[in-house]
């Protein structure tokens, strides 16, 4: 196995909750008079930074202060159905396939993500947890990536990554990791195949992928 330390991404990855993902998205363009979008064109257009593609939907700017009041109202609808989402299918499966060390990377709040990993059961599978430390999110995961892997004291040339978008990639390219993209989460499964990066339809699949990398 060439690499040796996976990083797991955590929505749309190992947590399945697209639907409730789209659903507090609507909220928040209803709040401005905006349309709705059903799943399939969030996974067809669906990208980071956030801000870009809400303003995409909108069709006009979205300046950093609307988009802080339109996070806000995602994040406020998002916590309230958390409770709807369950983790993928095979997600412990997965987890537990990987003979290296594992650690986990979100773009979800911190202090939030900590109790849900201990909620799903899985308290003890990865060797650190990082999630958002600041108040709006929507941003690139490249920086994010790069100080998870520098408090791991991990090298990127050492590192997978497994996540379900093309900022996933971009981000594991930035430090010098391999990536394998999950067709199960945000992004359209051919987008993440027109990429030419490998692509997993599981999560299991995901980590045999990883371990050929």
């Amino acid at each position: 196995m060439g690499r040796t330390h996976l990083v797991w991404d955590w929505n749309g990855t190992l947590l399945d909750d697209l639907t409730l993902v789209v659903s507090s998205t609507n909220l928040a363009f209803d709040s401005v008079g905006g349309r709705a979008v059903d799943a399939e064109e969030h996974r067809r257009s669906f990208r980071r930074p956030i801000a870009e593609y809400y303003a995409d939907v909108l069709d006009r700017a979205v300046d950093a202060e609307e988009f802080s009041r339109l996070d806000r109202i995602f994040h406020e609808a998002y916590r309230l159905g958390l409770t709807t989402a369950s983790l993928a299918g095979d997600a412990k499966e997965a987890i537990k396939a990987w003979p290296g060390t594992q650690s986990l990377l979100s773009m979800w709040f911190h202090d939030e993500l900590v109790p849900a990993i201990e909620t799903y059961g899985l308290t003890g599978s990865f060797s650190r947890v990082d999630g958002l430390r600041a108040e709006v999110g929507g941003d690139l995961k490249a920086g994010h990536l790069a100080r998870h892997l520098d408090r791991l004291e991990i090298a990127g040339d050492r590192t997978v990554l497994i996540g379900d978008s093309l900022d996933d990639a971009v981000a594991a390219r930035s430090v010098g990791a391999e990536v394998v993209l999950y067709t199960g989460g945000f992004t359209d499964a051919a987008r993440l195949r027109e990429s030419g990066l490998p692509v997993a339809d599981t999560l299991v699949e995901a980590v045999q992928r990883a371990q050929q990398v």
